[in-house]
């Protein structure tokens, strides 16, 4: 598996909780952090719920 870069670029204000924690869960704190993951599917499906909030990337 490959790894993805996960980059914030909205922000969590006014979205659900779960939203909320799946952000937090990735390891994101604040508005344009990057962070770098394994692409397992367990990560690729926490994305999909915050694809609205943030920009992957193949790192």
């Amino acid at each position: 598996m490959g790894k993805v870069k996960i980059t914030q670029v909205k922000s969590t204000i006014d979205r659900p909780k779960r939203q909320k924690l799946t952000i937090e869960a990735l390891g994101i704190r604040k508005m344009g952090q990057t962070v770098v993951h394994e692409a397992t599917p367990q990560i690729l499906g926490m994305v999909a719920v915050v694809q609205h909030l943030v920009v992957v990337e193949n790192a």
